[in-house]
């Protein structure tokens, strides 16, 4: 499972109309599903099923940390010095990464898979625990994106980092998977990959893609907090409060600040970003999630982002929206 991802969305079909056609499978160590409205210009649903799981395979084949023939585990694999021709995909996410780490002060990492792997999140750790000093500062060298050149059209390492592009790939396969659709002669659908949406056009009978964001009411449960109406947007969920373990009376969350090596500490439990890209949604949640409710909110509203916070609040949960957020969903259903 991508553990770097929590989605807290929920996808309501109330008012379908007679005729949405679904397609859905396995992707990514969790599932892709996708609603779409035929026309008589579509091809069939077979074809759109082929189309789709041939960009998701594509992409996992380049993008996947789970399996060792992948591009990325075997660029993981070099020593330091060595370098690796990128694809053209991975060039882009790359290139949006640096972006991410700029803006947010290093808090975004692309490298910090050395360090899910010593504190017990990563596919090659050996059980969860809170690592030795030596051990992290060891680790916490491997980390940065400085630590990458690129040269032409091959990326070099200069110490042995490692990349995990999991806090993108989603959002990115979302972006691919909807650009094919509308090739196809899709106007109108819902794709949902591994959590990330996106939504474009309306259903049969005129009504919206209606998502639900939810706030956690306990471990394993969730209660609606808010439903918005999407149509051109993606949205993207990044929290905390599921992939965690305790040790000596001590939460430690699957969310990493770079800049320290750490697990975050702060109260933010959830934060959804609305972006016309996936891929910008999906990187730019995790940003905010790994700043926190006030460093996060701040450079939200910076950068004039759709974000929508949940925060730990006594025994229960506060809800924060930005401007912008609360301008393109204005009056929508809020439930408290």
């Amino acid at each position: 499972m991508r553990a770097s991802l929590l989605v807290m969305l929920l996808t309501l079909l109330f008012g379908c109309g007679e005729r949405i056609e679904r397609v859905s499978g396995p992707t990514m160590g969790s599932t892709y599903s996708i609603q779409y409205v035929p026309t008589e210009q579509t091809p069939d649903l077979q074809r759109i099923k082929t189309e789709v799981e041939a960009i998701l395979g594509a992409l996992d084949r380049q993008f996947s940390i789970w399996r060792g023939d992948s591009v990325v585990s075997r660029f993981n694999d070099l020593p330091a010095g060595a370098c690796q021709a990128l694809p053209e995909d991975m060039h882009r996410l790359l290139t949006y990464g640096e972006f991410l780490f700029r803006e947010s002060g290093g808090a975004f990492d692309l490298t910090v898979l050395p360090l899910m792997n010593l504190w017990g999140f990563g596919p090659h750790s050996r059980g969860v625990t809170v690592p030795d000093a030596t051990a992290l500062a060891r680790e916490q060298a491997r980390v940065g994106l400085q630590h990458l050149r690129l040269d032409g059209e091959k990326l070099c390492k200069e110490v042995a980092a490692q990349l995990d592009f999991d806090s993108m790939v989603a959002g990115y396969a979302v972006d691919r998977v909807g650009d094919k659709l509308s090739a196809l002669g899709v106007q109108a659908y819902l794709v949902e990959i591994t959590g990330e949406l996106k939504a474009i056009g309306r259903k049969p009978n005129g009504s919206s893609w209606l998502i639900a964001l939810e706030v956690p009411s306990g471990e394993h449960e969730q209660q609606m907090e808010r439903v918005i109406a999407l149509d051109g947007y993606a949205v993207s969920t990044s929290g905390d409060y599921r992939n965690y373990f305790e040790e000596g009376g001590q939460r430690y969350s699957h969310t990493f600040d770079p800049r320290v090596g750490r697990p975050v500490k702060h109260a933010l439990a959830a934060v959804t970003v609305v972006d016309p890209s996936a891929l910008h949604a999906d990187g730019l949640s995790t940003v905010l999630m790994v700043l926190g409710p006030e460093e996060g909110y701040a450079f939200a509203e910076r950068h004039d982002l759709a974000a929508y916070f949940i925060m730990r609040k006594g025994q229960g949960f506060a809800a924060r929206a930005t401007p912008r957020f609360e301008s393109l969903f204005p009056g929508q259903v809020k439930k408290q």
